[in-house]
């Protein structure tokens, strides 16, 4: 059973920020000659990786809404050199835009479940084509 995890996506103000960031660490990776994955670290390591790791996402919040999610491709565990153990969730390039979703601020990541998640902008039909701006205020009047 698919089961995805939700972040805050600390210093990022849209989803274009995100997907500089995105492209950015794709071509460093391109350029030492791996793949063009992205990597987040994160201290906590997650315990379900199999329901994850079976076409799980990453959802991101920004600025109070879910709004995007990548694709889980691995979760990598190793021990700092703190001695602290932490984990990469290992990203794929694409950053997929979602429907909004309101979400308060939190700490670290969640787990989401599948029928909890937000669908593709792309399966919604028109409002992909929608202001960012437009998207958010129709969201935040349960329209979209």
């Amino acid at each position: 059973m698919t089961l995805h995890l939700i972040k805050l996506c600390v210093g990022a103000d849209s989803i274009d920020d995100l997907r500089e960031w995105v492209s950015e660490r794709s071509m460093m990776a391109i350029a030492a000659g791996l793949e063009p994955h992205s990597a987040h670290t994160t201290r906590m390591v997650p315990k379900r990786v199999d329901e994850l790791l079976d076409g799980g996402s990453l959802y991101w919040v920004i600025k109070g809404q879910v709004q995007a999610r990548q694709r889980l491709i691995d979760i990598r565990t190793f021990t700092g050199g703190d001695g602290i153990s932490r984990c990469d969730l290992v990203l794929g390039p694409e950053v997929v835009e979602t429907a909004l979703q309101p979400r308060r601020a939190f700490q670290g990541w969640r787990y989401l479940k599948a029928d909890e998640a937000p669908a593709d902008l792309s399966n919604l039909g028109g409002a992909n084509d929608l202001p960012a701006d437009l998207k958010r205020e129709l969201s935040e009047l349960g329209l979209l």
